[in-house]
């Protein structure tokens, strides 16, 4: 699966529209995002995704985590959002 790279300047959409995707076809998707901007934009793209999902009956949990990421000989920190589809007897995805 691949990583979905947000920065700055990323359409939020374009992003939401990624991650539902994902999710749908994986039931997994993983976004991560280096700097407040594009931290910003990450964040705003789940909460579109988030919509978009629901729609489709599929509820999901987002788990932030930190990720060292080396770019140009120098480790950066990034932010890792983990997007899974919640598993619960009130969701139809469940079984």
């Amino acid at each position: 699966m691949n990583m979905i790279k947000v920065s700055a300047t990323s359409r939020t959409a374009a992003v939401a529209g990624a991650i539902a995707g994902i999710v749908r076809e994986h039931h997994r998707a993983e976004v991560q995002a280096i700097g407040a901007g594009a931290v910003n934009q990450a964040v705003k793209a789940l909460v579109l995704a988030t919509g978009y999902l629901r729609l489709d009956g599929i509820h999901v949990s987002c788990v932030p985590e930190f990720a060292d990421v080396t770019i140009e000989d120098k480790v950066r920190t990034a932010i890792r959002l983990v997007v899974e589809p919640e598993y619960s007897p009130n969701n139809s995805e469940a079984s």
